[in-house]
């Protein structure tokens, strides 16, 4: 049995797989889906709980599409429904929804059911949720004798409201006989069930009118409890008392939540003074972000309720008296939620694939199938078909095998139903792009040639150019999955027919499209740099070269703004002229040239310098106008004139009018019009109600005149408002208002006294009646006890002491939003490589997201490390992606390491629930350099290495690759030995190395990605005792007294030979010695580099840099990755070498990350004269 059951599983993989490489395609082409067959789906339906209206007609949604147009049937209470045997009953054209007419004599209690509806066509059928229709019942209160409460100051009191059962239930509220809410604080509050509670009662509570409302929302109702009246009477002294609760009663209780619901959990005390409530978690903390206090924290409530929220939670009253407690004890159950929801299959006769049904719950819900709405186990058999649990298998399908498939998991807390169609399908290709279809593009610039296809099986496509050419292959074509073939670099000789052939096992078909490769577009004489005089005349050339079948188009800017509407500005063929030229035309010019494939610009600046000086005229503002007059006096207009004030020799371009407004705002002059420099009298429109008063000011090049003295006052009549507010707004600030703004009228808008403003509302699409207030000049009215995140029709209208402005333009708002209910579903993770992964998820119902939606957050973290199992408290990371997307990259993630994600939807309010989280791993990489490297015990042959592991492995190491080259007295590298090391190891001997021999160290480690990052060291190797003790010997013959002698006379013969050539040169005249020093130059000198004054041409590549100038080494020769890169060669000839005793150069080299060296002797540098030494030792 095992052995078969791990072969069943096996086999479904293999399907599975051949499913996603194999499952069909089908193009979005309107025409194409038209044409091809489709099981039916089910577009919309009705909720499952449908709580209708009885006094309304019942609408019970069901629509499907398909091909053929499926036909529609229903139940009702599991039998058949005969819609044709009830004259109450329609069904909507082309629809499967019914219309059950209640309006006119039917009784909705007579349709009280569970009813689902059936979509079916030649090729399946499919079958909706099970939808539970109730009418909505809103019952009026029990009539019952109220007695009067008498009650001890201090004592605590609970006021029982004791609702009529209601369907949906009613929302409970407490107010008094003028309809003002109760006021409740942490002594007096009402509870879950509609109680009100006074934890103690002070005298002030004495009232009569304590009135319990229920208010049913479905039918739009309010019944109201009988007036409920308490009296306090005082004694003295007031006795205070510890906690007790009032509710819960008891010291425990237990509770049991679904899970993705809001938990509440409340307590109440009595007690004076009054108690405190606090609330823990016992074992465990409260939710974070999940958390909320309600009702002065009487109420705890934690949305998105999860099975991890189980457990006892106490809460804990005190007052300085005392304290007492509650233990409620939480379940939390789970109604079956999907894991992987079956989606539709699209196969080619002969292709196998899998539907797949995964969900959970608590209890773990049952799986269950259904083929075509009827039990599998009883439903038509299929060969092709195999149940294995939550999974169908197909094998070699055929058309026949095409169907609807229900899945049905289940439990005592709710069920889910999906359908999904297998659909066969044998289709010869088609080709979607039409024939002959023409593409241009510019020489040197991608080609990209349709060929949209379709067909089952899956068409081959391939690419010719011309009729009878042959298949395109080669690097210089890209074939794409979709039928586009690319040619990235297109040429002129690119230009021709190119033919796409798709062709299955059921036929062929071609397509021809055509490819124009044109010339670029080109400024050959670019407009250039202008400097000329004010009133001057200048032109920019803008000569272009383009492709014969293209039409250009010239297009002349200045900063980058349209050229201004002045007829000084002549635009040419190939030119742009500006006469007499002003200041105002200093500034940058460009020429843009469009072609419908390609577009060039070039730009020249322009300066404009002062004209030469001409004999001073004086230029000045233009004079006040003076001697203002009204005539025509109108309701509505008036006449106005004046007399110009001197121009001072600058004409007057144009007059502004302004008005003052006496009544409403004295002293603040606004404008009215302006008109042209040649005119002295003008029209003025006027409002009703405004006190005006006029001034005029004159305008020419200079600037602007002194306002005139004003005009005589005109009082104009009221009359009722013209205009309505601008921006009228409505915006909730809470789950359960709607806050309605405008912008008021300013004072002379108003048109009369007594401005005000009608306020009006109405929920969208509900039929409601609009409800009305007037309100004073102001810019809000608030709205309380509306649904949340619903849409508004609102509109405010203004009026007056004379009546109503026209009728308002009506606007869409909406109340406050709430939290999101649900998190996005169907979360995966595909992972690129080790640092980055992409996360899809399906976005969230838009009606579950309660407001505005702005986007998704993505929380992500790592977990551990895979390479050194240690887990580690990591902050979380957010990523935020606006919109309604659906996916996003996680960048910057570390190698090798497990992650965590989880996703939430975002909206004005908030955050909502988090997806379960999902957990991803990123594969390995490439290790981080090891973290040191030592090499200590030099003896004569040999050296020991010791090393640390990389900080970072990024994966699991294999091995460490060690390399070693020896370096000789000039600095030449000799051969390069490699050796590859366990990765258990952390320390080496290397024998039957050289004496007194200096080698250099390149060690990396590595994972089954690759290398990881080098660093190097250098050492060396004892100096023999024997070699030593001759070099001491002939330094000493070099201090003797007669060596020194001998030294002396040398150098003073060599003195007296120089003096004795100088002296025959100069009898001697001169000669060419330059020349045949040049001529003969001795092979061996070298010139001097002038940039670091070291021999030769040699060039010190930083990867073989030896030593550091004056450095000094730790005793452990640690190399730490920081270290500098510079060497004794950088130094030249000033470096004093020293060496320890133990051979040992005294300096430290650099251990960053060098290229790996090249075998064999790479430098050519002169010597120093620490080589030097060694060297003739």
């Amino acid at each position: 049995m095992m052995k078969k059951s791990i072969s069943a599983s096996k086999a479904s993989l293999v399907l599975f797989l051949c499913q996603m490489i194999s499952a069909l395609d089908v193009p979005l082409d309107s025409k194409l889906l038209e044409e091809l067959s489709q099981p039916p789906t089910i577009t919309q339906q009705s909720p499952k709980d449908y709580i209708v209206d009885p006094r309304e007609n019942i609408v019970i949604q069901c629509e499907a599409k398909g091909k053929p147009p499926p036909s529609f049937s229903w139940t009702r209470n599991g039998t058949h429904f005969d819609i044709d045997k009830d004259a109450q009953v329609t069904m909507k054209p082309n629809s499967g929804t019914l219309v059950i007419n209640i309006m006119n004599g039917g009784k909705a209690e007579a349709y009280e059911g569970v009813y689902q509806c059936t979509a079916r066509n030649e090729r399946g059928a499919a079958i909706s949720n099970n939808i539970v229709i109730r009418p909505s019942r809103s019952p009026l209160w029990t009539k019952e004798k109220l007695e009067p409460n008498q009650v001890r100051e201090g004592d605590s009191l609970v006021l029982h409201c004791r609702p009529p059962v209601g369907l949906p239930p009613p929302i409970i509220f407490w107010m008094d006989n003028a309809f003002q809410r109760l006021p409740q604080s942490e002594r007096v509050s009402q509870g879950l069930n509609g109680d009100l509670y006074f934890s103690n009662v002070q005298p002030e509570d004495t009232r009569e009118d304590y009135i319990c409302y229920a208010r049913f929302n479905h039918t739009q109702t309010i019944q109201q409890k009988q007036p409920i009246s308490v009296k306090v009477f005082s004694t003295k002294p007031v006795t205070e008392r510890q906690p007790i609760l009032l509710t819960p009663t008891g010291s425990t209780s237990t509770k049991v939540e679904l899970r993705g619901n809001v938990l509440l959990l409340e307590c109440i005390a009595a007690g004076l003074p009054t108690p405190v409530i606090r609330w823990i978690k016992e074992g465990g903390e409260l939710p974070a972000n999940r958390t909320f206090f309600e009702n002065f924290k009487k109420t705890l409530k934690i949305i998105d309720v999860s099975e991890a929220d189980s457990g006892n939670y106490k809460c804990i009253a005190r007052n300085i008296l005392g304290s007492a407690h509650h233990v409620i004890s939480v379940t939390v159950k789970a109604a079956p939620y999907w894991i992987t929801a079956p989606r539709n299959l699209v196969l080619s006769p002969g292709e196998d694939g899998t539907l797949i049904c995964r969900a959970n719950g608590n209890p773990k819900p049952n799986i269950s199938w259904l083929a075509n709405g009827v039990p599998i186990a009883i439903a038509p058999e299929d060969p092709s078909r195999k149940v294995d649990g939550d999974t169908i298998i197909f094998s070699h399908v055929q058309e026949r095998s095409s169907a609807v498939y229900q899945c049905n998991a289940s439990n005592e807390y709710g069920y889910l139903l999906a359908n999904a169609f297998v659909n066969v399908l044998a289709e010869p290709p088609r080709i979607l792009t039409p024939a002959n279809k023409l593409y241009q593009v510019i020489a040197d610039s991608p080609a990209l040639l349709d060929c949209a296809y379709f067909g089952s099986p899956k068409p081959e496509i391939e690419w010719f150019k011309g009729v009878k050419g042959s298949i395109l292959r080669g690097d210089e074509y890209v074939f794409h999955d979709n039928g586009t073939l690319e040619i990235p670099v297109a040429q002129k000789d690119s230009t021709g027919t190119y033919t796409c052939v798709a062709r299955n096992e059921l036929g062929k078909i071609q397509n021809e499209v055509r490819l124009e490769v044109k010339d670029p577009t080109m400024i050959i004489k670019q407009p250039e740099y202008k400097v000329i005089q004010r009133y001057g005349q200048v032109s920019f050339e803008c000569i272009i070269k383009h492709d014969f079948t293209l039409l250009p188009t010239v297009i002349w800017l200045k900063d980058n703004d349209e050229l201004p509407d002045d007829e000084r500005f002549l635009v040419g063929k190939d030119n742009l002229t500006i006469m007499n030229v002003t200041d105002k035309d200093d500034g940058t010019y460009t020429c843009i040239v469009n072609t419908t494939l390609d577009s060039v610009s070039a730009s020249a600046v322009l300066t404009v310098v002062a004209a030469p000086p001409t004999p001073a005229i004086i230029y000045a503002r233009p004079n006040p106008p003076f001697d203002l007059e009204l005539t025509g006096q109108l309701e509505r207009s008036v006449e106005l004139s004046w007399i110009p004030g001197d121009e001072n020799n600058s004409p007057i371009t144009n007059f502004v009018i302004e008005y003052e407004d006496g009544l409403h705002e004295p002293g603040v002059w606004h404008y009215q019009t302006e008109v042209p420099g040649t005119q002295t009298t003008v029209q003025l429109k006027l409002s009703p109600y405004v006190n005006y008063s006029f001034r005029v000011i004159a305008v020419n090049e200079i600037g602007r005149s002194q306002p005139s003295e004003p005009s005589e006052q005109y009082l104009t009549k009221s009359a009722n408002p013209d205009e309505n507010p601008s921006n009228v707004q409505g915006i909730g600030s809470e789950p359960d208002n709607l806050v309605i703004t405008w912008e008021s009228l300013k004072g002379f808008q108003s048109n009369g006294p007594g401005l005000q403003y009608k306020v009006s509302w109405r929920q969208k699409d509900v039929d409601d009646e609009w409800t009305s207030v007037i309100v004073a000049n102001v810019s809000k009215y608030i709205v309380s006890g509306t649904p949340t995140f619903v849409p508004y029709e609102i509109k405010v209208q203004a009026l007056n002491d004379l009546g109503y402005a026209p009728e308002p333009s009506e606007v869409i708002g909406h109340s406050g939003e709430d939290l999101p209910m649900v998190a996005p579903g169907n979360v995966q993770v595909h992972v690129i490589n080790s640092t980055l992964a992409k996360v899809h998820w399906d976005p969230v119902p838009l009606k579950t997201v309660r407001g505005h939606l702005q986007g998704y957050k993505v929380y992500y973290w790592k977990v551990q490390s895979l390479s050194r199992r240690s887990r580690r408290h990591v902050e979380k990371k957010i990523l935020t992606f606006r919109g309604n997307k659906t996916f996003g990259m996680l960048p910057g993630l570390e190698p090798f390491s497990s992650y965590k994600l989880n996703v939430r939807v975002v909206n004005g309010k908030g955050e909502g629930p988090a997806s379960p989280d999902k957990v991803f791993k990123t594969p390995e990489g490439v290790p981080s350099s090891p973290s040191f490297l030592k090499i200590t015990n030099p003896t004569l042959d040999s050296l020991t290495l010791e090393w640390g592991s990389p900080t970072h492995p990024n994966g699991v190491l294999t091995s460490y690759i060690l390399k070693f080259q020896p370096i000789n007295n000039t600095h030449e590298l000799g051969p390069l030995v490699e050796i590859r090391i366990p990765a258990n190891e952390s320390s080496l001997i290397l024998k039957n190395l050289n004496y007194s021999t200096r080698y250099k160290f390149y060690f990396n480690a590595q994972t089954s990605v690759g290398s990881g990052s080098q660093i190097t060291e250098e050492a060396v190797t004892i100096m023999d005792e024997g070699k030593m003790a001759m070099a001491s010997r002939q330094v000493d013959i070099a201090t003797q007294g007669w060596f020194i002698g001998l030294m002396c006379a040398v150098a003073l013969l060599i003195l007296i030979l120089l003096i004795v050539c100088f002296i025959r040169r100069n009898k001697g005249g001169k000669y060419p010695v330059k020349e045949k020093e040049d001529a003969h130059a001795d092979p061996e000198i070298q010139p001097m580099k002038e940039d670091d004054g070291t021999f030769g041409e040699y060039s010190d590549a930083e990867d073989h840099k030896p030593l550091k100038k004056g450095s000094r080494t730790p005793s452990d020769r640690t190399v730490k990755k920081e270290d500098s890169d510079d060497s004794l060669v950088d130094y030249g000839e000033g470096v004093n070498g020293q060496f320890n005793e133990d051979g040992s150069f005294i300096g430290q080299y650099s251990g960053k990350k060098e290229k790996e060296p090249a075998e064999g002797n790479e430098s050519s540098e002169a010597p120093s004269p620490v080589n030097a030494m060694n060297s003739f030792v």
